[in-house]
C-alpha cells in the first residue's frame, strides 16, 4: 500500500481524505498535524501521523511517503504563509524525496484572480502554488472546484479543463476526486475544475485522461 501524505488533515475537506484513504485498499493515510493536540483524533484511529507547521521547516514531511496531497489552507488569514509559501515548501519537500505524485487542492479561479469580486488575495496565491508545483518536474494533478458546500456527496461531478462558469460542490465529492487523482491511471500533469454534476468522479476523470 502506498503511503500518502495529507496535508491539511485537521480541516474539513482533509479529514474527509483521510477516512477515503483509510478505507482503500491503495494507499495509507499519514495526516500532517499542526499542532500536538491534534495528534490523538488520528492516532485514536490508528491513522500515522506526522507534526509539522507550514509556517515552518517541513522539509522532512515527506520522507518515506509515496504521495502527496495538499489540501490545506488558512481559511483567508495567511494567504501568502500557508497557501502560497506553506504549498510552495511541500512541492520542495516532495522532490527531495522523490514523491510519485503530488494533488494539489486548488481553486476555480486561480487561473486568473484578477477577474475574481473578492477572494483576489487568496487566488492569487493558490495561482503562485499551483504555478510552482507545474514547474517542479513533480508528476502532478491540480483540482479546481466551485465553492465548497457541507451538502452531502452524490459521487457525481461536471469536468473540464475550463468549464466557464461557476457553482457550488461537496466537500464529500471533492475529496473523492482528489483521492481518484492519486491513482497512477488518474489524469497527470493537468489541472481541471470541477463542480457538481451527473458523471461519475471515475468516468469523469477518464474523460480528461
Amino acid at each position: 500500500m502506498e503511503q500518502v501524505l495529507v496535508v491539511g488533515a485537521t480541516g474539513t475537506t482533509g479529514k474527509k481524505i483521510v477516512n477515503l484513504l483509510k478505507a482503500s485498499q491503495y494507499f495509507e493515510p499519514v495526516a500532517m498535524v499542526r499542532k500536538e493536540q491534534d495528534l490523538a483524533q488520528f492516532k485514536n484511529d490508528g491513522i500515522a501521523t506526522v507534526l509539522a507547521d507550514l509556517e515552518k521547516d517541513v522539509s522532512d514531511t515527506a520522507k518515506g511517503m509515496d504521495k502527496v496531497v495538499f489540501a490545506a489552507g488558512s481559511g483567508g488569514k495567511k494567504v501568502v504563509e500557508v497557501d502560497q509559501e506553506g504549498a510552495k515548501k511541500m512541492v520542495d519537500a516532495s522532490k527531495a524525496h522523490h514523491i510519485k505524485k503530488f494533488v494539489m487542492l486548488s481553486s476555480m479561479g486561480a487561473d486568473q484572480p484578477e477577474k475574481a469580486k473578492d477572494l483576489q488575495e487568496y487566488l492569487k496565491a493558490k495561482q503562485k502554488a499551483d504555478a510552482y508545483l507545474q514547474q517542479s518536474e513533480l508528476t502532478y494533478t491540480i483540482v479546481r472546484p466551485g465553492s465548497l458546500s457541507n451538502d452531502k456527496g452524490t459521487g457525481k461531478i461536471k469536468l473540464a479543463k475550463s468549464l466557464n462558469m461557476s457553482g457550488s460542490i461537496s466537500r464529500d465529492d471533492v475529496a473523492q476526486t482528489l483521492v481518484r487523482a492519486l491513482h497512477d491511471d488518474a489524469p497527470k500533469n493537468t489541472v481541471f475544475e470541477i463542480l457538481e454534476g451527473d458523471t461519475l468522479i471515475g468516468k469523469a476523470m477518464e474523460l480528461d485522461a
